[in-house]
């Protein structure tokens, strides 16, 4: 065997298995098509997670509630940014506080605790700044924001140091059950290997009994991005809700930002998202929105199925917003299930630790001039917006599994995503991924091999 694990899809929930995996005495790799690690995660690094209130389906309920429990520790092992804001969900009209009272009993049914029901005067209380009529509101503590893809990234460099084999560029192409355990074919080789955890929702393959599709998306929602001086912001997340199905959002962000958001079933459009936004907020000028977004908004249910786990072929089937919620819980349980199969046993010599990064921003005054003098690239700012040093781009760069692309650059650090949308630093930061590489300025890419930072240079010299 070639592997006894191979995991597909280096989204959140691939990484996350592949770490939760290497904490036992297998021989894992993890195989993604494209450049980099958790492409999946949405551009802007903040993700609400959830309680489990608002799910209709019990076993998402179920899965969201266990997620919601790991954060705390997870986030602190891999030194993720994590904060448990809070929620308020606004009914502005009757129809609406019908809704609310039924989704307090739910969480009464359901057993989560620090979910209230309250008036309006304890929503005005809470959020002063809130323009919205409330008729009543539910309000949940166990609500928070994290950054997935620092969280993705985390589980990724952990497995990697544990051993985990990360093949990028690689693309699935067959799955087939052999006489000693699945051949798994690929653009470039063939492997065989005791188990097969699929997660990439909608691929299918020989050893699927039939087609697995994933339902259309219901809605989209579309983001705005406020400026960091933009000084209304909401402490805690705020949902709204009428009886005309018309949904917004106020997220606050961990860099003390916001992010608002309305669903639509229609395009991604400035005017009438910014319509539905400016209902919720005091204040807010369409020049306070630095970037804008569009995100399928999924609510098929997440499903594990490990019902062929006798032929060593698990898959997790389905799309649901609440995604990096339930990745924690989802990693788990197919790692048990393939622990209890192949009988493996705990590495002694297990590294549970994420290696250290320094946030140029976040540092004290004394803090900074110490690593100035261990390293001088963190005294030469590159991205004057969000003070990001040259120091940590080579460190994003260099460390495991570091990053290859401009995107996954930008991911890692935050440079590009200030006022300026990195019309100052996008030029250093290519030259800087140049040197690292050791490629040309030509050969850079955003983010895929069609997406070259520079067509070419002007004029080509032979000599000087």
């Amino acid at each position: 065997m070639d592997y006894d694990v191979l995991v597909l899809g280096g989204g959140i929930i691939g990484c996350a298995v592949a770490y939760e995996l290497s904490k036992y005495n297998l021989n894992i790799a993890l195989i993604e098509k494209d450049y980099d690690i958790a492409d999946d995660v949405a551009m802007f690094n903040t993700s609400i997670v959830y309680d489990g209130v608002e799910c209709e389906d019990g076993l998402m309920s179920k899965l969201e509630v266990m997620g919601n429990v790991m954060f705390d520790e997870i986030t602190s092992k891999f030194d993720v940014p994590f904060k448990r804001t809070g929620a308020i969900t606004i009914a502005e009209d009757e129809e609406a506080v019908k809704k609310l009272e039924a989704l307090y009993e739910r969480a009464k049914d359901r057993g989560i605790e620090y979910v209230y029901l309250i008036d309006e005067s304890d929503v005005r209380e809470i959020e002063p700044n809130l323009k919205l009529n409330v008729k009543k509101a539910l309000y949940s503590k166990n609500i928070g924001v994290v950054c997935p893809y620092d969280l993705a990234i985390g589980y990724a460099e952990v497995a990697c140091d544990n051993g985990v084999n990360f093949r990028l560029e690689e693309e699935v192409l067959d799955i087939q059950k052999i006489s000693k355990g699945l051949k798994v074919t690929t653009n470039k080789n063939k492997f065989t290997c005791k188990v097969v955890v699929n997660t990439i929702p909608g691929d299918s393959y020989t050893i699927d009994n039939e087609r697995v599709y994933v339902r259309e998306y219901e809605s989209n929602l579309n983001y705005f991005v406020l400026q960091n001086k933009y000084n209304k912001h909401f402490s805690n997340i705020i949902f709204s809700i009428n009886s005309n199905g018309e949904e917004t959002y106020s997220i606050p962000t961990l860099n003390n930002g916001t992010i608002l958001a309305a669903a639509s079933k229609e395009g991604l459009n400035f005017d009438f998202t910014f319509n539905k936004v400016s209902k919720l907020v005091e204040d807010v000028k369409s020049e306070d929105v630095i970037n804008s977004y569009q995100s399928p908004f999924y609510k098929d249910n997440v499903i594990v199925d490990d019902s062929d786990i006798s032929k060593g072929y698990i898959k997790v089937i389905g799309k649901h917003y609440g995604q990096v919620t339930v990745t924690p819980s989802i990693a788990k349980i197919i790692c048990e299930s393939i622990v209890s199969n192949l009988k493996c046993k705990n590495k002694k010599d297990f590294i549970d630790k994420r290696r250290e990064f320094y946030r140029f921003k976040n540092l004290s005054k004394e803090e900074r001039n110490e690593i100035i003098k261990l390293d001088s690239r963190y005294g030469k700012i590159v991205c004057l917006c969000n003070l990001v040093t040259e120091g940590e781009i080579v460190d994003s760069i260099r460390r495991p599994l570091g990053a290859r692309t401009v995107e996954g650059i930008k991911r890692r650090t935050g440079v590009t995503f200030g006022s300026c949308q990195g019309s100052y630093c996008i030029s250093k930061i290519v030259s800087i991924l140049a040197r690292e590489t050791d490629k040309k300025l030509t050969d850079i890419v955003k983010d895929s091999k069609k997406s070259k930072m520079l067509g070419g240079r002007i004029k080509e010299f032979n000599e000087m």
